[in-house]
């Protein structure tokens, strides 16, 4: 009888003491929390039949991270404040503390985001040797006198540049990669001699001479060059931005898919690898993912040109509510081995005037959006194509909060590799832009009043780069039959797994499934929670 006591206290005692998973939770929420310590979640041994199951074997794509872009019209803002405010902003967001950003994209010569534009980095005509390439232009700072605004003339994209690479070489998470992008060549370059066009009937930004694919390969190369002479890695570039071009709005150029899988098979890939550059990655097209099937079929048709790329790059505006996950599907269906990665995102064309043909004017119009919560939770914002005849049922209006985490959600359920936001900071109207082209950004601020605004979506991107690091693994989810939930899991470096939840409706309950282990997961409204499990 003795004995039989002992055993049952025994097994008591080790069911106990057993080894059950530990949590760590943060949640951003309309309510106001913002990459919030939450509660930890228990998990206990059993099953649930109406769960959401996170597959452990389903191990898919590797994730390359998570950021945002280092644009002119950036390092501008950051130059109207002291450089406690700026080095803050840029800890807040690049640090181990922070968001501790991954990736960054960048510019290479003038964008929509440069504060004048119109400008490359070998200006003089017919300079096929390149002797006139520099990175000098973006070392100019700006002038106190042209912009009084400014608190430090000396402050440029050459700086913010080096100043994220330190912050991340100073840190013992040094997971960092920076993709550069061109949004034209040089004029002399091209057949309308222009860096964009809009007038005459002509909206267009003009294609590269046949007889400069080798000097604009050589441009690419002497950029990554001249970065890693500053101490500074290129990981990877695309030969353009937007190569179906943007009506003429801004500096851009025409590079059709036949085009670019030559430029990549004949030029580019051999040049990288001749000046002993075969370590950076080479991604094509860089425009929205509904559009990017002709560009893969002829960039990987070309076995060169399939040879030298790493995968796409692709942008979200074909779309306010949708990652068009069959177009990522079918992709990544035809080339397993080629990755697709987000370049670009913004709310765009943020408070900007209707133009003809917008049914909704009125509506168009956003406002209210500075150091003001509520704008990213409700359904105000529209985008360029708001109402517009055309717009069908892609672009309605749409909470800002939502488009980001759930984008990213999806697209990381369909293959997406990372995420990378436009403007990493822009001043509180969305710019400056030299094309009137404003956007939101992470980061917004008033610099005449000194008022420093993290956006809701800030804290969304957050959550993603804190709990998905380079090298994670996608895991297959088979998700809820609730229709205001999405869900995507990671098996991270240290065998944890990351989940990110997105509740678009009101309060509620589902059970999450991982391998032997069910939780009770409790998402308030309209939030985004991030749990860590330790199994």
């Amino acid at each position: 009888m003795r004995n039989s006591v002992l055993v049952m206290m025994l097994c008591l005692l080790t069911a106990c003491t057993a080894k059950v998973p530990s949590t760590h939770v943060w949640l951003t929420s309309e309510a106001g929390e913002k990459c919030s310590e939450q509660k930890a979640v228990v998990f206990h041994k059993g099953t649930a039949s109406d769960a959401v199951v996170i597959n452990l074997d389903e191990k898919r794509q590797t994730i390359d991270g998570f950021g945002g872009s280092l644009t002119e019209s950036s390092a501008f803002v950051l130059a109207c404040l002291n450089s406690e405010q700026r080095q803050s902003i840029l800890e807040e967001l690049y640090g181990e503390n922070g968001a501790n950003f991954t990736v960054s994209r960048t510019q290479i010569g003038a964008s929509d985001f440069s504060v004048e534009g119109k400008y490359s980095l070998a200006e003089k005509d017919d300079d096929v040797a390149l002797e006139s390439f520099s990175l000098d232009r973006d070392k100019e700072g700006f002038s106190k006198a042209k912009y009084p605004q400014v608190k430090d003339e000396n402050y440029d994209l050459y700086h913010l540049m080096k100043d994220v690479w330190n912050i991340k070489q100073n840190q013992d998470d040094k997971a960092y990669r920076i993709m550069a992008n061109t949004w034209t060549a040089p004029t002399w370059m091209k057949e309308n001699k222009k860096y964009y066009e809009r007038e005459n009937g002509f909206h267009r930004g003009g294609a590269l001479l046949p007889q400069y694919y080798q000097t604009y390969a050589d441009y690419l190369a002497k950029y990554v060059e001249a970065w890693r002479a500053e101490g500074v890695d290129i990981w990877a570039v695309t030969p353009v931005n937007e190569p179906m071009g943007n009506d003429g709005g801004w500096e851009s150029m025409d590079f059709w898919p036949t085009v670019e899988a030559q430029f990549i098979g004949q030029y580019l890939g051999p040049t990288f690898a001749k000046r002993g550059l075969g370590d950076v990655a080479i991604y094509g097209f860089d425009q929205n993912v509904f559009e990017m099937e002709p560009y893969t079929d002829a960039i990987y048709g070309d076995e060169a040109a399939k040879n030298y790329t790493t995968g796409m790059a692709v942008h979200w505006y074909g779309s306010t509510i949708d990652c068009f996950p069959e177009v990522l599907d079918r992709v990544h269906a035809a080339y397993p081995d080629k990755t697709i990665f987000h370049s670009e995102g913004c709310i765009d064309n943020l408070g900007c005037e209707a133009w003809d043909g917008v049914t909704d004017p009125v509506g168009f119009k956003e406002s209210g959006w500075f150091n003001n919560d509520a704008f990213w939770w409700d359904t105000i914002a529209t985008d360029w194509a708001y109402s517009t005849q055309w717009a069908g049922e892609t672009h309605p209006k749409y909470v800002a909060t939502h488009r980001y985490a759930r984008y990213i959600i999806n697209g990381m359920n369909h293959w997406l590799t990372g995420f990378c936001d436009w403007n990493i900071v822009l001043d509180s109207i969305g710019g400056p832009n030299h094309v009137n082209n404003f956007a939101a950004a992470p980061v917004m601020v008033d610099y005449q009043n000194d008022i420093i605004y993290y956006t809701p979506y800030y804290y969304v991107l957050k959550q993603f780069s804190r709990s998905m690091r380079p090298g994670d693994r996608i895991l297959g989810v088979v998700p809820s039959q609730l229709k205001n939930l999405y869900i995507c899991a990671a098996e991270k470096q240290d065998g944890s797994i990351a989940i990110n939840i997105l509740n678009t409706g009101e309060a509620v309950t589902f059970p999450l499934q991982i391998g032997e282990y069910v939780a009770k997961i409790a998402m308030p409204s309209n939030a985004v929670e991030t749990i860590i499990v330790k199994l």
